[in-house]
């Protein structure tokens, strides 16, 4: 049974003496605000005149209570104001009741109110509304934490993370950083949806729940559906849909799409996440690179005014052009091997020369894509594309024109951690299907992340996809870099906690 605190018991008796003075609680009557608690503190000062008559609908975050006389600090979406509350303008006649006992002993610190009034300066200079009437909203029967604010930092009981990973709600009510980094976020997916929209691309939305899981290398949650009697898995990636439409005729396609990896949680990891992923037909992934540098320079410019970022005291800079590395000119300047002619066994040498830990099932692109992880991307904090991936860790991905052993792909690495992965999409259906072949065998070793063969895909391409390009984006790391965020959990307003 949930324990209540006395304060709750307090609370709701408060509630109960309000519903025997004839006052709903929680009304059902529409209340309209005619402006916000912004528009009023700047907009006030050179218009004083239209907010003569203003109403106001927000929550109760502090209390000054000094006989006659009220101060209240009401937070609405979009900030903060001082209200004033004088028992003689918000009571008429002799029966002081609504000031005496409803203001003063039966509302608290969270109750929602809705007020109308009219906003002067007071003699220290701040902007105030004086309110000459008040409605209870809804009764918080569960006390905010007590908060002291200074520079937007907040001090109070409710500074542990998880806690406020499990309360959003609370955490977005009483710290302003919070509510910052998730507008921000809000106005990056925007950014990104304009600049898309902007070159003729077409939003859509593909299954989140298939009969086959593809389009990326990762272990899938699986799921059942009675009606038809299947096992159902939630996607890991959207992109063997898109390219699907790719073969039906769109030439340019994106998805802000959730998908879900049943995998290890981090700071970079959640199992649900957002990603942006666009297809074009006829380019390649030389286009899609100069792209994605656009777009994503783009996005700092409109969020911050700067392509400068500044992300653990660092400063990030997209201005274009990025640093370009093929994946083996990395691994070589940062380990001082050259891997690019070894095959599985010295690979596997050199990883544990490196110290690196590789799992018996590994093949030859995981092992790879291991060495590069623990030695090359900690150190790529500015952007930088990392290209010309071995075939055998991009199934999906063209062969390279120059070199059959290499693949048309790069990724974005900033800040010590992939932000995107591209391709020249492969459009051979045989080769792709010699491709999926490899990964049922790599599935077979006991690596649980192989892709697995995807018949119908198979017989799209075999319709004939154009050349096309295809970037698949992470909304929430980029999101982490472009409002400063430490964890994944900080970008996402209800990330997956484990079980209490």
């Amino acid at each position: 049974m949930t324990h209540i605190s006395e304060q709750e018991l307090l609370r709701r008796k408060k509630k109960e003496d309000l519903e025997a003075l004839g006052i709903n609680p929680y009304p059902p009557e529409l209340f309209t605000s005619t402006t916000n608690t912004h528009l009023i503190l700047q907009d006030y000062p050179n218009s004083p005149e239209a907010f003569q008559n203003v109403k106001l609908a927000g929550r109760i975050m502090s209390r000054r209570i000094m006989g006659a006389a009220s101060f209240v600090e009401l937070q609405d979406a979009k900030g903060k104001i001082q209200l004033y509350f004088h028992r003689d303008t918000l009571c008429k006649g002799e029966d002081k009741t609504l000031y005496n006992t409803v203001f003063k002993k039966l509302l608290d610190i969270g109750d929602l109110i809705g007020i109308a009034g009219y906003v002067f300066t007071t003699n220290v200079g701040e902007i105030t509304i004086h309110v000459k009437a008040l409605t209870l909203l809804a009764k918080s029967l569960h006390p905010l934490p007590i908060v002291k604010e200074d520079e937007n930092q907040v001090y109070d009981a409710f500074t542990d993370l998880e806690q406020r990973y499990r309360q959003r709600y609370v955490d977005l009510l009483i710290t302003p950083a919070t509510r910052k980094i998730f507008h921000q976020r809000t106005q990056m997916i925007q950014v990104m949806r304009n600049y898309l929209n902007g070159h003729g691309y077409e939003e859509v939305e593909t299954p989140i729940l298939q009969p086959l899981y593809g389009g990326a290398s990762a272990r899938p949650f699986t799921t059942h559906h009675n009606t038809l009697d299947m096992k159902l898995y939630l996607r890991i990636a959207p992109e063997l849909y898109l390219k699907r439409l790719i073969v039906g005729g769109y030439e340019g396609v994106y998805e802000i799409a959730k998908d879900f990896r049943n995998e290890g949680m981090s700071r970079f990891h959640n199992p649900e996440f957002t990603m942006l992923e666009l297809y074009v037909a006829y380019k390649d992934y030389l286009w899609m690179m100069d792209f994605t540098e656009a777009l994503i320079e783009h996005i700092a410019l409109q969020l911050h005014g700067t392509t400068q970022v500044t992300v653990d005291e660092q400063c990030i800079d997209f201005k274009r052009p990025w640093k370009r590395f093929t994946m083996y000119e990395a691994i070589a300047h940062y380990t001082g091997i050259d891997i690019s002619q070894m095959g599985e066994a010295e690979l596997r040498a050199t990883a544990k020369q490196l110290a690196i830990d590789i799992e018996p099932s590994a093949g030859v692109g995981k092992i790879i894509d291991e060495i590069f992880g623990a030695k090359c991307e900690p150190h790529l904090i500015q952007p930088t594309f990392i290209t010309d991936y071995p075939v055998e860790m991009s199934p999906l991905a063209k062969k390279h024109r120059n070199d059959s052993r290499l693949v048309e792909r790069f990724e974005a690495i900033c800040n010590g951690k992939e932000i995107c992965n591209a391709f020249s999409e492969l459009n051979d259906p045989l080769e792709q299907r010699k491709r999926f072949e490899e990964q049922l065998a790599l599935g077979k070793r006991g690596d649980t992340e192989a892709m697995v063969l995807d018949e119908d895909f198979l017989r799209a391409l075999s319709y004939g996809m154009p050349p096309t390009a295809g970037v698949g984006i992470g909304i929430d790391r980029l999101a982490m870099i472009m409002t400063n965020a430490a964890s994944i959990q900080e970008v996402i307003l209800f990330p997956q906690m484990r079980a209490v």
